[in-house]
């Protein structure tokens, strides 16, 4: 009894050893939840903290090790403390200790700290970097031994530690799925545009490129009246310039260029109109759409028409386009979208067969197949195996198509209604 320390020091240190043990289970918590995106930003800031917590994250084997080791020995040593004043104090009752230990060190070692660590990770993290960081090198012959224990262990079971630095690396829709839960703190609006770009990876040009049936252009096979109300009319800065038909591309006429064109145009001076008109930029419709952006901006090129494997001209892009692919539809494409699918009371939709899937889908939300044909026309043909000859209607996955009208084996009138 004379050599037991005093009840007074007993408890200090019982107290001591529980502060110990909460920061070191605040610790792991705040670690291993931190945001390492925000601890990157910190740590460009000129942050040492966070710099030395994004350093100790890249060896998560050896930082649990320490935060355990150092976690185990309070604990135990607490429990060793208590025993000693439970025999020596209070009569011997060391169950009775052991359970007021437990409830103790649950309350105020493990659960009020490793709440406050998941409120505030990266504050949690980066005040208890120093630290950690010190205790890891410390314990380093210790961590070492655990590690190779451990080690020989996980490869029982095919794992190794340091996969757990590739769980950082997130997928398209790992990305998609945080932008979703973002909420407030990044606008709406801004949310759709990076979804929008998240989503163009999987995108060829052939998905959102004008089909040759509605190419906008000149045909010089025409009149001179013609030719101005179509630069009059068009919204695009550069237009095909043809003969008869866009497979007798002559070039690329920018609206820059148009008074100088129509002068020559006017006087049937066929033979100088070249001179005013740009080359041809042609590109595949297989070709990925992030991939053609980069190619427009490498060529100084802003519209090219695209081609099939065969070298026939299947439609045009712009940049505009995939411009309103990440941005949105404007004012006045929502109106043409409005006119093009035309929604009735009973939900249905009436269009031509010419529409495009996507831009159907992206407009409804619906989720109609855009894996193989790009049109309706083409999913019903594709479908049938044939070119649809007579009305009729026919349920593809999920969703009825109700052919109205044909024009020169071409659907002209469809209603589509989501079963």
């Amino acid at each position: 009894m004379e050599d037991t320390p005093s009840l007074l020091v007993l408890s200090l240190t019982l107290v001591s050893l529980l502060i110990i043990s909460g920061f070191f289970s605040g610790s792991e918590t705040g670690m291993m939840a931190a945001n390492k995106i925000k601890l990157k930003n910190l740590s460009k800031k000129s942050k040492r903290s966070a710099k030395r917590a994004l350093t100790l994250l890249k060896r998560p084997d050896q930082l649990l090790s320490a935060i355990l080791v150092g976690n185990n020995f309070a604990n135990i040593l607490a429990s060793a403390i208590v025993t000693i004043m439970m025999i020596n104090y209070f009569g011997g009752n060391v169950l009775l200790g052991s359970i007021i230990l437990t409830i103790v060190i649950l309350i105020f070692s493990e659960i009020t700290p490793k709440t406050i660590a998941t409120i505030k990770p990266e504050s949690f993290a980066t005040k208890s970097s120093f630290i950690l960081n010190v205790l890891v090198k410390i314990f380093k012959p210790l961590i070492f031994l655990t590690n190779f224990l451990s080690r020989l262990i996980l490869k029982i079971f095919k794992l190794n530690a340091k996969d757990a630095t590739l769980n950082d690396n997130l997928n398209t829709e790992e990305l998609r799925t945080l932008l979703d839960e973002s909420g407030d703190l990044i606008p709406k609006q801004y949310r759709k545009m990076l979804s929008s770009v998240l989503g163009m990876e999987e995108l060829v040009v052939e998905d959102i490129m004008i089909p040759t049936s509605e190419i906008i252009g000149i045909d010089i096979s025409k009149n001179y009246e013609c030719a101005t109300k179509t630069i009059e009319s068009t919204d695009y800065t550069r237009l095909p310039v043809y003969d008869e038909s866009i497979d007798n591309l002559v070039g690329i006429l920018h609206l820059k260029d148009s008074h100088a064109f129509l002068e020559q145009f006017h006087l049937n001076n066929k033979n100088n109109l070249s001179k005013l008109l740009q080359d041809t930029y042609f590109v595949s419709q297989s070709t990925l759409l992030m991939k053609q952006l980069r190619e427009f901006l490498a060529n100084n090129q802003s519209v090219a028409l695209v081609v099939d494997e065969y070298g026939e001209i299947e439609g045009l892009i712009s940049v505009e386009d995939i411009f309103k692919e990440i941005t949105g539809k404007f004012g006045g494409d929502k109106e043409e979208l409005e006119k093009e699918f035309y929604q009735q009371q009973d939900g249905s939709i009436l269009t031509d067969g010419n529409s495009k899937i996507r831009d159907l889908n992206n407009y409804l939300g619906w989720n109609i197949l855009e894996d193989g044909p790009k049109t309706i026309n083409g999913l019903i043909t594709e479908y049938l195996d044939q070119i649809p000859q007579a009305n009729l209607c026919i349920e593809i996955e999920g969703y009825r198509f109700e052919v109205l009208e044909l024009d020169e084996n071409l659907i002209s009138k469809i209603k589509i209604t989501k079963i």
